[in-house]
């Protein structure tokens, strides 16, 4: 059974973020249910992921259990998965979902799937810059 990856996004978007400033990570990774046939049996498999792996390129990682989210007007910075980097420079991003199963035969009770399994998104490159405030005149 083919497992979904779950694309690493990142904002602000286009690759490019601010030394201090908040980076916000998030995927799309969502439980499914999956039926199969196996020796003339049905067996119906609930998929979730359960654990987020962020390697954050500046030698940290974050290991959470919440897929992150886009940033959306009048949320607080907790409600998000996200990072500060200290230093300019260009880091390699990626996240690796860590996906538990149960699984059960028709009317029967749910049970463990022994083990999880991992996939990795492909890594992204993102530039961390710093910002320089410049005065204007609008004479």
């Amino acid at each position: 059974m083919d497992l979904p990856e779950a694309p690493l996004e990142v904002q602000p978007p286009g690759g490019v973020t601010l030394v201090n400033f908040d980076t916000i990570l998030h995927t799309d990774a969502q439980p499914f249910t999956e039926t199969v046939q196996l020796l003339n049996r049905q067996i119906t498999f609930d998929i979730e992921p359960s654990e987020f792996t962020w390697t954050l390129g500046d030698g940290r990682t974050l290991t959470t259990t919440d897929p992150g989210r886009a940033w959306r007007a009048g949320l607080p910075m907790d409600e998000y998965v996200s990072h500060r980097y200290a230093e300019a420079g260009t880091v390699r991003l990626q996240l690796t979902t860590t996906w538990s199963a149960r699984w059960r035969l028709p009317n029967g009770p749910w049970r463990p799937v022994a083990g999880t399994v991992e996939i990795a998104s492909p890594p992204q490159d993102l530039e961390i810059t710093t910002a320089r405030p410049q005065l204007v005149s609008y004479d």
